[in-house]
């Protein structure tokens, strides 16, 4: 399993970290069976598995549950899990006690939080000074979305673009071990990227990212009807997968599943009960 350190000298080394968000048992198994470097189990598990409207419906309990199924599919992948909507703003004390349980009982190597104020930035330091690696996350924040005004790119005026700089240095300086950079102009990513020390991981945010990290059902194209800009299916699991539900009712309805092949025979006919 790699670890923080790895991370910062893949980022030396400018050998690309790949991330996927995985949000159970099957996907997980792939992922580490296909070598990836990182597991995200997100909270968009909200909209993407459980049919939420957004992330903000989910809770520190189904965070935990989905993420107890991703490590038993990947035991050996560093895996990252979300701090949910409203799981670490009401308090310091609520916020290490939500990050102790999740930290804790999903057997994580590091929790992911939005933001940089200055609250987030007293209780990553927290974490860091716990023995709890914290992820940042910066951009697009998804919890954030209302407050932001809907899923925009973020940092395209030289404002944002000033404050979204200054707010990756506050991250790495009080303890984020990496940070999720989220639908951000790619010559501001790269900018930042260069500029801390800590490697960067981009979802809409360019190649010049230390990493990329993409849903895994995104990826497949599997049960998203559509796909953001950022994101580039490398299969079409929704048009495979319907296609052979198709092919499973046709053949039960002209009875030619389930064939010889998938039945079971009884050996000695002697034993089978007669009928009056």
């Amino acid at each position: 399993m790699l670890s923080v350190l790895d991370f910062k000298k893949m980022k030396a080394n400018q050998d690309k970290i790949t991330m996927v968000t995985s949000y159970d048992y099957p996907s997980a198994k792939q992922a580490e069976q296909a070598g990836i470097d990182t597991i995200l189990v997100g909270d968009s598990l909200g909209m993407v598995v459980l049919g939420y409207s957004s992330t903000v419906e989910v809770k520190v309990n189904d965070m935990i549950h989905h993420a107890k199924a991703v490590k038993r599919g990947a035991p050996n992948t560093f895996t990252v899990v979300d701090m949910p909507f409203m799981s670490y703003h009401i308090s310091l004390e609520n916020s290490l006690r939500n990050a102790t349980k999740l930290f804790q009982e999903t057997n994580a190597q590091s929790l992911k939080i939005e933001g940089a104020s200055l609250e987030i930035l007293h209780f990553m330091e927290r974490l860091t000074e716990s023995g709890i690696p914290v992820i940042a996350h910066l951009g697009l924040t998804p919890q954030s979305v209302n407050v932001l005004g809907g899923f925009k790119v973020q940092g395209k005026d030289k404002a944002a673009a000033k404050q979204l700089l200054e707010d990756a240095k506050q991250v790495a300086e009080h303890g984020a071990v990496a940070l999720v950079l989220e639908c951000v102009p790619r010559e501001l990513a790269e900018i930042i990227t260069a500029t801390v020390d800590i490697p960067t991981i981009g979802i809409g945010a360019g190649p010049e990212c230390d990493g990329q990290v993409l849903v895994y059902h995104d990826i497949m194209k599997y049960g998203i009807e559509r796909l953001p800009k950022f994101v580039k299916p490398y299969t079409d699991f929704n048009t495979e997968g319907i296609n052979a539900l198709k092919s499973y009712i046709l053949e039960v309805k002209q009875v030619s599943f389930p064939a010889d092949e998938q039945s079971f025979h009884i050996k000695d006919k002697d034993y089978l009960p007669i009928s009056e």
